[in-house]
């Protein structure tokens, strides 16, 4: 699990085939890997994935062909991913409740100053839509943050500059593409209302 405050941003280094999927090495910059274990858990942007080797401050992970289907930018030399490390559940939340797995992948509508911040306007895929609601939380490329509006599938989120700064949003423009995952209250709520729905359906049959 992982709270979507964002500690640092690394950088993809290499890349190397792995069957259907890719090995990456990571210079994780100031995350600091002290303490960190083979097998533990990071978010790249995002996306969960395990430790399997380290040297200094950079990481190897080994990501799936799924995984790389259902995500973006983990596929490129060069890529910036925002880093978390797992979270130790008698610590500070900061943000919410996140799992790194990836629900659907967005696309920037709009990028721009917006007073003293700026204001991102995110398109979500259709099978998400519905779970993002106003005021309510969501990760984009791993970080939390929190809804401001819905327009159908646009939802905009206010972003204070330091966000900006210490975060690989910097680089966002209009047509790129971002990991989201849904809240995961949400996503209970929607399986309890659709379990309900098939147990009374098969009641009355």
């Amino acid at each position: 699990m992982f709270s979507g405050i964002v500690t640092a941003v690394g950088r993809i280094e290499r890349i190397e085939p792995l069957g259907d999927g890719l090995r990456l090495t990571v210079d994780t910059g100031e995350l600091g890997l002290d303490g960190v274990a083979l097998g533990d858990s990071i978010a790249n942007s995002g996306v969960c994935l395990t430790v399997i080797e380290r040297d200094g401050n950079r990481a190897k992970f080994d990501v799936s062909r799924e995984t790389l289907n259902c995500s973006v930018g983990l596929d490129y030399v060069g890529s910036e991913v925002n880093l978390e490390k797992a979270l130790a559940l008698n610590g500070l939340i900061g943000g919410h409740l996140v799992t790194g797995h990836v629900d659907g992948i967005g696309e920037i509508v709009s990028f721009a100053p917006l007073a003293e911040s700026f204001e991102l306007v995110v398109r979500a895929p259709d099978s998400i839509a519905g779970y993002i609601a106003r005021k309510g939380s969501v990760t984009v490329n791993g970080v939390s943050l929190t809804v401001n509006a819905v327009h159908g599938r646009d939802f905009s989120i206010n972003l204070i500059p330091h966000t900006i700064a210490v975060t690989n949003f910097k680089h966002l423009k209009t047509g790129d593409k971002v990991n989201l995952e849904i809240d995961l209250i949400a996503r209970y709520v929607e399986r309890m209302m659709t379990w309900r729905d098939e147990r009374d359906a098969d009641a009355a049959s």
